[in-house]
């Protein structure tokens, strides 16, 4: 949900992992468990120095490699492995593009609009991405007024996220695209939460 009203508050880096193979073909992946590809290691390090900035009171992580592996290399060093920052399950979509499911549906496919489906691993939907990644906010919140909090983990999960921390509701995640390897600010101006800056590094 939307920051609280206090004093002064650190902000929340969310960052997405660098690149891996599908993330590079642009195929949905959920829980299947890709490492980094050279280029997303590359990614990673290059964000050392804008983070080693910052002081971080707490750095919680999706536990898939692709996201522990981005927070290694750039350089912070998680507190929490955190099962609430996972990706989307995307259920019998997973591994698929969005090309490839807008063909076999006959219209364009949209993860924000038509959500996913149900195979041999359910589908999620969008609204218990928002009510898990609310529960992460809530854990956030109570660590802003020590500084700031990295949040590394996936694309489609940290949009969501971003939106419910605007106040707004899960399908407006659609909103904020974060290429691999970048990151996102969210902090508070006038006591309010706010978009500091997007798809940085």
């Amino acid at each position: 949900m939307g920051g609280n009203g206090g004093g002064r508050t650190g902000e929340v880096v969310v960052l997405r992992h660098g690149q891996t193979e599908w993330s590079r073909t642009g195929q949905h992946t959920g829980a299947t468990d890709l490492p980094l590809l050279p280029e997303g290691e590359e990614q990673a390090r290059g964000l050392r120095e804008a983070l080693g900035r910052r002081v971080f009171a707490e750095v919680r992580v999706s536990p898939l490699q692709r996201a522990r592996r981005t927070a290694e290399l750039a350089g912070i060093i998680p507190t929490a492995v955190d099962r609430d920052l996972v990706e989307i399950g995307y259920g019998g979509y997973e591994g698929r593009t969005t090309a490839e499911i807008s063909e076999e549906l006959g219209r364009e496919w949209s993860i924000w609009r038509d959500g996913t489906v149900d195979a041999e691993v359910p589908g999620e939907s969008l609204a218990d991405v928002g009510a898990r990644v609310d529960q992460v906010l809530d854990r956030v919140h109570a660590r802003l007024p020590d500084g700031d909090v990295a949040l590394v983990a996936h694309g489609h999960v940290l949009r969501v996220l971003t939106a419910r921390w605007l106040g707004l509701a899960p399908e407006a995640g659609a909103l904020f695209a974060l290429p691999a390897g970048r990151y996102g600010l969210l902090g508070h101006e006038h006591g309010r939460p706010v978009l500091s800056g997007w798809a940085l590094g």
